[in-house]
């Protein structure tokens, strides 16, 4: 119900706006640029969900392996202290607390391509749990929440990104990237648990939380002792490692079991292209809508409002100039990534602007694009509380982003 209304707001908003730009200022060019993008935008979604397929069928093949192997019910086991607090609907042990973990684990060290199919089959199987099919549950929204804070403890493309725009020190993001995007993630975790009425106050998540916070400690001590050139080569190195060790663990854990590992991987896979088909009107839905909101020019009236009141308010308005890149990425990861390098060709890369667009780029992920994907391949249409704890977790990654910037480079 909530997407509903968004992508209605979006789709009226952008109308209205084309209307007033159309009779006021004479600008002819407003609507056709709007149509066009409705074009774009629906060969975008079918082109991401085709480009999804075979890295679906691929992860979905190696966890259906790692299911049949115990790869992924040993996880679970190992989680459940955890699991079971933060996740209290879903019974002890179950495997998708290992999907969950894969999901996550992808998602940190910034393997997007691995992070969205594990995330897909963590859905599944939840759906498997909900007794509400088109309704989410409490353990979806946990989840997806998880998901759209964007947690990430080596932002690989940001770095290339910087290093190609000629940023004399493109590593100097890195710790307030690691900085913001945890103040996010937190703040989605305790906005869900408010919600759900989940106690986090017991021991076991204190020291799981204050265990991500010494994880995040040493990662961001090792990696500031690395010029930028050893960061990168050694960030990349160790995430492409990582996978490929889980591939290998769950094959040899599938002999071990004597699984016949070719048909496993075959029977995954199949489910890879029927879940990147299911996707599509969706994703379609969704991108059109943002497509067509800033083909309006809609997003550069909003950025000028908040700038006229910054300036009223008689508080500092450099950050500014960063904010489309953090008013897009809920919307759009691509949008985003655009806005991120416009603000560094604009203000230089070594720019306070250039800095802080790069940060708003790593604290959260694409709240909708993935309430969108995930929610859609499983059916559901009623979000409940999903996209205001996401959106949540985006304030705080935003709020936290700019006050770091400040700190670090202000």
């Amino acid at each position: 119900m909530v997407l509903n209304y968004i992508w209605i707001g979006f789709v009226l908003t952008a109308f209205v706006i084309g209307v007033v730009r159309l009779v006021f200022f004479g600008d002819t060019e407003v609507f056709p640029a709007m149509m066009a993008s409705t074009f774009d935008s629906s060969k975008t979604a079918f082109e991401i969900s085709l480009g999804l397929t075979g890295v679906l069928s691929l992860w979905l093949g190696i966890m259906k392996i790692g299911e049949k192997g115990g790869v992924v019910s040993a996880v679970a086991r190992a989680l459940s202290p955890v699991f079971v607090r933060l996740f209290p609907d879903i019974p002890k042990g179950h495997p998708v607390s290992g999907s969950i973990f894969m999901n996550i684990a992808a998602n940190m060290l910034g393997l997007d391509n691995a992070a969205t199919p594990l995330g897909l089959k963590a859905m599944e199987q939840l759906q498997e749990l909900n007794k509400k099919k088109d309704t989410a549950s409490d353990a979806m929204i946990m989840f997806l929440v998880l998901n759209t804070s964007g947690l990430t403890l080596i932002p690989v493309s940001i770095l290339v990104y910087r290093a190609q725009m000629g940023a004399s020190q493109p590593t100097d993001i890195f710790v307030p990237i690691l900085l913001a995007t945890f103040f996010s993630t937190l703040a989605g975790i305790i906005a869900t648990s408010l919600y759900q009425r989940i106690n986090l106050l017991n021991r076991v998540m204190l020291l799981a939380l204050g265990g991500m916070c010494a994880v995040v400690a040493v990662v961001i001590w090792g990696f500031s002792r690395l010029d930028s050139l050893t960061m990168n080569t050694v960030s990349t190195s160790v995430a492409n490692i990582l996978l490929m060790c889980i591939i290998v663990c769950f094959i040899i854990a599938g002999m071990r079991k004597r699984v016949n590992v070719y048909d496993a991987f075959i029977e995954g896979a199949k489910d890879g292209f029927s879940t990147a088909v299911r996707i599509i009107p969706y994703l379609v839905a969704i991108l059109v809508a943002i497509g067509v909101f800033r083909a309006s020019g809609a997003m550069d009236w909003l950025i000028q409002a908040i700038e006229w009141l910054v300036g009223w308010l008689g508080m500092d308005s450099n950050f500014v100039g960063a904010l489309p890149t953090a008013l897009m990425k809920p919307l759009s990861g691509s949008g985003a990534r655009g806005m991120m390098v416009d603000a560094m060709s604009t203000y230089g890369a070594d720019s306070f602007v250039g800095r802080l667009a790069c940060i708003f780029q790593g604290s959260t992920d694409t709240t909708f694009y993935i309430l969108a994907v995930y929610f859609g391949s499983v059916g559901i249409r009623h979000t409940r509380h999903a996209v205001t704890c996401g959106l949540l977790a985006d304030l705080a990654g935003i709020v936290a982003a700019i006050f770091i910037a400040y700190m670090f480079f202000g």
